[in-house]
């Protein structure tokens, strides 16, 4: 614990750590207006499991749960007046709804996993509400072919993000596996031809938008790849594929001896989030599976194992490590711990290695163990929050963000899948 605090606030200035302070203590003094006495109730019940260390990992139940996640999803999409999902569902606000606005980037990147789950349990009303989604997409797109960073604003204000543009990308490719529509495919080539145009002669994408911290390279921005291989096979186009080989092997050379990877953050690459851990692993994994590569997997392998080492044997995981793989925070990034676990499945799909299985199922148990799911507020039952604790943890703290519930559902389909496959084995 002394080491991580020494490193924590040696990181930081006097004045950085009094505003960090300052925004944790506005949160809590924001509990007591009388708006906020459900998401108070919540917030206590929360931080006590927290601190007592009460959450019980559930066994079983991945469908339901999927059902669940999935549906929250399309309560997020209905909270907003266009076709896009909401950015998440904040009810410590200070003003203005709880609901945020449309994020295009997400929910670029929900529409595949909607596409799966209608194709997985055949549901008529995932597919609609995902075509809807990928209309409004192409609606919105940026007449360059990019995607905005950020959540829905004015075409004025807009600003180009590659790693929206590859969100949005993943989408339109599991569109266009069940439909053939021109209009979407139209903005899948424009994308593309945006991300390949983008990458520089290093593999790297260059324009990463204002929300995150400038830096010549973002090796999670690796994640685009695999929708650019996926649309490059689609449409015949081996200039995609190429640059999907491209920015993989870049992320791969931006990986220690130890597996670490550098520049792998949004804001602080010195101790990158296990959501970021997640897009670069999930990345290069997905492009070596589809090319072929060995040395991809291998690379995958190796980034992967010394995280899940630092696991709990309950499931929790820290949400940001420093490049030694020690914890560097308190609390727990839940969408990273989806992201990995999705990682570990499919490594135990193409491996057939056991402990990847048991990695993957013990940190998706866990997160069913934080899922509400029997919330009378309508607004958060099937969503998983930001962070772990709720409103004291790191990362988009305070709220329930639309990918958090993406990548969970993501994870029980993978593991609800596995389990009828070896059942029936």
């Amino acid at each position: 614990m002394r080491h991580l605090l020494s490193r924590r606030l040696g990181g930081r200035s006097l004045k950085e750590s009094y505003w960090a302070f300052n925004e944790v203590w506005a949160r809590v003094a924001r509990l007591r207006g009388a708006s906020s006495r459900d998401f108070r109730r919540l917030v206590i019940a929360d931080q006590l499991q927290f601190i007592r260390g009460g959450v019980q990992p559930v066994r079983g139940e991945s469908r339901q749960r999927a059902e669940l996640a999935q549906s929250w999803l399309l309560t997020a999409q209905k909270a907003t007046p266009d076709s896009g999902v909401s950015l998440g569902y904040f009810p410590h606000r200070e003003e203005g709804s709880p609901w945020l606005p449309s994020y295009p980037e997400t929910t670029g990147y929900i529409i595949q996993s909607l596409i799966d789950y209608s194709l997985q349990y055949d549901s008529i009303q995932s597919r609609i509400r995902a075509l809807e989604m990928a209309q409004w997409e192409s609606e919105v797109q940026m007449a360059s072919g990019a995607v905005q960073g950020g959540p829905l604003c004015s075409p004025e204000r807009q600003a180009p993000a590659v790693f929206n543009t590859g969100m949005v990308l993943q989408g339109y490719c599991s569109v266009l596996t069940i439909v053939s529509d021109e209009r979407v495919l139209d903005a899948a080539h424009r994308a593309a031809r945006f991300l390949v145009q983008d990458l520089g002669d290093d593999g790297h994408f260059r324009t990463h938008g204002p929300f995150v911290l400038a830096a010549t390279i973002k090796t999670y921005n690796v994640l685009c790849a695999w929708a650019l291989y996926r649309f490059g096979e689609r449409s015949g186009n081996q200039a995609y594929i190429h640059a999907a080989i491209r920015s993989a092997e870049a992320a791969m050379g931006q990986q220690q001896e130890n597996g670490w990877f550098a520049h792998n953050d949004l804001t602080n690459p010195e101790m990158p989030l296990t959501h970021t851990i997640g897009y670069t692993l999930q990345g290069i994994l997905e492009v070596g599976v589809l090319a072929g590569r060995e040395d991809m997997i291998a690379a995958v392998r190796l980034g992967l194992d010394p995280v899940l080492r630092q696991m709990k044997p309950s499931g929790f995981l820290a949400g940001r490590f420093f490049s030694d793989w020690r914890a560097a925070s308190f609390s727990s990034c839940l969408t990273g711990s989806a992201q990995l676990a999705i990682v570990a499945l499919r490594l135990f799909e193409i491996t057939g290695e056991p402990s990847y299985r048991l990695a993957g199922d013990r940190l998706l148990n866990y997160l069913k163990g934080l899922q509400r799911t029997t919330d009378p507020d309508l607004n958060v039952n099937g969503a998983l929050s930001g962070s772990f604790p709720l409103l004291l943890g790191s990362y988009m703290s305070g709220g329930f963000p639309n990918w958090a519930s993406k990548y969970l559902l993501d994870g029980l389909m993978l593991q609800d899948r596995l389990t009828g496959t070896l059942s029936s084995s």
